[in-house]
């Protein structure tokens, strides 16, 4: 039976198609447990941080000069106190002693170090380090679902005991989890995060995991090939890096949904990618789940709040460190969303729910040929925009790019079903482009929602500040850009006036309709500011 792609937790070389795990490890990794060293390693949710190292646990007991346990804190999620919490770690450490080989020493009673006054953890791995024959390397999963003084207390027993190492105590250990250890929750002093490496400053530095490359992907899409002949096209390995740049889960996601969901059994092309990132977004799921809830706090909206909007600000590095630690955006310069899927996620998120409760205009969209009615569509825009935007702006908690996602909101509810939207923004543009998809039938007569044959809509969406030019004639220029590389049925420009004087007018009184404002490559260019 052939192996599956997989979207749950750690691999498994035997039932999932599987990288070799040790290479997306950095190269000095393995050397910093020679080396008797401690250390960190964080990444992205599912993005192959259990797997690699397990992998790295694996090839250090077959080198056969150490005892590794590999334990996860995660079980500590529904303890109530610091006591509670101590005391399931150190049960963790004794269940996880049959990892060991039959010529160790057993571990200490975990009740006898739970019941010992203060620092069990500490006395438990001492006693047990002391009758080792090996030096001990450990290995602690999720430590960051600890927060407060349960993370505290853990961090400071594992820093009492550095000194003592490899004889009285662990050689070295790895901590890992989503977020580097200065952004642990933590309440202890009026912070919600460390802000620095104690009390754990005695790890020698933190790692990450890589992104898959496109020849990664490559590699891993042909497992599946020789095990049941069914290819990945070479534009579809394209088109699957284009929209998870590397990141593991969608990797897998994508292909899982493609052979698994879909049940496609022909080669897989561009448009089986497509639908299966379409239903990914649809179907939600826990990982998407847990990037999302962090949308609401401060610290992530002040990162990806500028790059909706495509402006350039400054932000604090801390925050911006964070969102990077937590996969929401990438290193590049200036900051982007991480993936193409990500962008359209966090993008649906925002405006889920001004989608919710938007009035859907009593409209026929298709032209009798099956075309887009672009023309019904752009005045049903500025109709709504008149009558019913403002409470919907004003609800928005991102209030730098509200407009934008009104706007959003009321194209993907227009559109849903019949067609595709996609989103494209990022720090350093100025703007925001939506491009509306619109299928058309084939020379057969088929209507594809993922085949090759649409029409295409651009919406340009600019910002016009104080102190700042008319970004009309900028747009102009820019969209004139952009239909060169993507061919385009219309044309339309938004500009949200927020300069001061015009938002101290009534509502209704700041749209105005400005109709064709140009012409690019042989295209009417309509536009409004409002």
């Amino acid at each position: 039976m052939a192996r599956q792609f997989n979207t749950a937790h750690a691999n498994r070389v035997d039932k999932h198609y599987t990288l070799p795990p040790m290479a997306r490890l950095p190269p000095d990794t393995e050397n910093l447990v020679h080396d008797s060293y401690y250390f960190v390693l964080h990444a992205p949710r599912q993005s192959g941080k259990t797997t690699c190292v397990k992998a790295l646990a694996d090839k250090l007991r077959a080198d056969g000069r150490y005892a590794v346990l590999f334990v996860s804190a995660e079980a500590t999620r529904t303890t109530t106190t610091e006591a509670a919490a101590i005391a399931r770690i150190v049960k963790l450490l004794e269940l996880a002693s049959d990892q060991l080989t039959p010529d160790e020493a057993p571990p200490p009673e975990a009740a006898d170090a739970a019941s010992e006054p203060g620092l069990p953890l500490y006395r438990y791995l001492k006693a047990w380090c002391l009758a080792l024959r090996r030096p001990l390397v450990v290995f602690i999963d999720e430590i960051d679902t600890l927060e407060n003084d349960a993370l505290i207390s853990v961090l400071s027993q594992l820093r009492m005991g550095y000194a003592e190492r490899p004889a009285a105590f662990p050689q070295s250990v790895c901590i890992f989890g989503v977020r580097d250890v200065r952004d642990y929750k933590v309440a202890s002093g009026g912070s919600e995060r460390l802000g620095t490496s104690s009390p754990f400053n005695i790890k020698r530095k933190s790692v990450t995991l890589s992104a898959f490359s496109r020849a990664d992907i490559a590699a891993l899409y042909a497992q599946h090939t020789a095990e049941t002949g069914q290819a990945f096209t070479g534009a579809a390995i394209d088109r699957v890096f284009a929209l998870t740049a590397g990141q593991p889960l969608m990797v897998n996601a994508l292909a899982n949904d493609v052979v698994a969901e879909q049940g496609w059994r022909g080669p897989v092309d561009v448009a089986q990618i497509d639908a299966a990132k379409e239903r990914i977004i649809l179907q939600w799921g826990t990982h998407f789940d847990s990037l999302m809830a962090r949308l609401n706090e401060d610290r992530v909206r002040n990162v990806l709040q500028p790059i909706l909007a495509g402006t350039l600000q400054p932000v604090d590095m801390e925050d911006l460190r964070y969102c990077r630690d937590m996969g929401l955006v990438d290193a590049s310069q200036p900051p982007q969303v991480a993936n193409a899927i990500y962008r359209e996620v966090i993008a649906r998120k925002l405006a889920a729910g001004a989608q919710a409760y938007m009035p859907m205009p009593a409209r026929v969209w298709r032209h009798p040929d099956g075309r887009l009615d672009i023309v019904a569509l752009r005045a049903a825009l500025v109709e709504f925009w008149c009558e019913h935007a403002e409470p919907f702006v004003a609800a928005e908690h991102y209030t730098e790019v509200a407009p934008h996602l009104v706007v959003m909101a009321f194209l993907q509810r227009v559109v849903n079903g019949g067609g595709l939207v996609d989103r494209e923004y990022a720090a350093g543009r100025g703007r925001m482009d939506i491009l509306v998809r619109w299928p058309v039938a084939d020379n057969a007569g088929r209507v594809d929602l993922f085949g090759t044959q649409f029409e295409r809509h651009l919406f340009e969406l600019k910002v016009w500040y104080d102190g700042k030019a008319d970004p009309l004639p900028a747009a102009l220029e820019q969209v004139g850009e952009y239909v060169q590389r993507v061919p385009c049925e219309s044309v339309s420009v938004l500009v949200f006036d927020r300069r001061k004087a015009t938002l101290r007018k009534k509502w209704a009184g700041r749209m105005k309709v400005l109709g064709e404002v140009g012409v690019v490559q042989g295209l009417s260019v309509w536009g409004w500011r409002g």
